[in-house]
């Protein structure tokens, strides 16, 4: 029976076919013997793939692979696999949680509840109804937004995107600008829907925030190192923005020495976004069965997983 490394939490119906096809291991010491590998949130390299010798496949539970030294894994004839759009709903509602808690300032009104002395001039928010929100990246999960923001408050969609040309194309709901600038000089909400590479990494800082309206919103769930978060600190200090919203950062699991979390018009979560039910079940079973089929296991599923 060929072996798994599993090194963190799946949802347990994924667990469970992988338990039925495979040998679970999650000794570090046996990590040597594994023919496949599941991650998560790990950052897998060299050195791990060196150590295990008999390791064929690399699947990522969820999107990107950027936690993984591709390079190395290329080197080695390691086979490295993501699931993309599995988990893009629960991403693209936590966009929305996340925006309707900074722009109704809903979490300085608990904790004026809780202390005991409520400010109610300190707590006038922003109605979204015909706002514009400003996409940064088009993708699945930055679509699905859209459609919410769209058909739910009625806000007004613009977008841009590296993969477009200049004369951008079509997006049904979107409107294509054909610079990054002109959306963070026009929105009313921007939302960074973005992989990490080498060309978005700290894609977005002073120059760009600078470009945002008074009292406007960021809200990033995407990666945390496309924001270059010193200059994303002075921009709400100043007050040059209105709020920002991360549910990811550069440096994770997100202290409490990162300087924006000391900020009133912050909101911080630990990587949410894809933490609902129905994510972690499409994501596990999709990785589970993808990793089956590249290690050549047979399943009782009707077909090779």
């Amino acid at each position: 029976m060929k072996k798994v490394f599993l090194c963190e939490y799946i949802h347990p119906e994924a667990y469970k076919l992988l338990k039925a096809h495979t040998e679970i291991i999650r000794e570090w010491d046996r990590l040597g013997e594994a023919d496949g590998l599941i991650n998560r949130n790990l950052s897998i390299s060299r050195v791990w793939m060196e150590r295990a010798e008999n390791l064929k496949v690399i699947g990522v539970h969820g999107t990107g692979v950027d936690g993984v030294d591709m390079a190395a894994a290329a080197d080695l004839g390691i086979q490295v696999f993501s699931v993309p759009h599995r988990n893009s709903q629960s991403v693209a509602e936590m966009n929305v949680a996340l925006m309707l808690a900074l722009g109704r300032k809903l979490l300085m009104a608990d904790r004026m509840i809780r202390q005991g002395s409520v400010d109610v001039s300190a707590l006038r928010g922003m109605e979204f109804s015909g706002k514009v929100l400003g996409l940064i990246g088009i993708g699945d999960i930055s679509r699905r937004t859209a459609k919410i923001c769209r058909d739910g408050f009625g806000m007004r969609v613009i977008g841009w995107s590296r993969h477009l040309g200049a004369d951008g194309v079509a997006e049904p709901g979107i409107e294509i600008r054909k610079s990054m600038d002109e959306v963070f000089e026009e929105a009313d909400v921007i939302m960074p829907g973005l992989d990490l590479t080498e060309e978005t990494k700290g894609l977005i800082g002073k120059k760009q925030f600078e470009k945002m309206k008074p009292g406007a919103l960021l809200i990033n769930t995407s990666r945390g190192a496309v924001l270059e978060e010193k200059a994303l600190y002075e921009a709400l200090r100043t007050g040059e923005i209105g709020g920002a919203a991360c549910d990811v950062f550069t440096e994770e699991p997100v202290t409490a020495e990162n300087p924006l979390l000391h900020l009133e018009n912050f909101i911080a979560a630990p990587h949410l976004g894809a933490n609902t039910e129905e994510a972690l079940k499409n994501v596990g079973m999709a990785v589970v069965r993808e990793l089956l089929e590249r290690l050549d296991i047979q399943t009782n599923e009707g077909y090779r997983e």
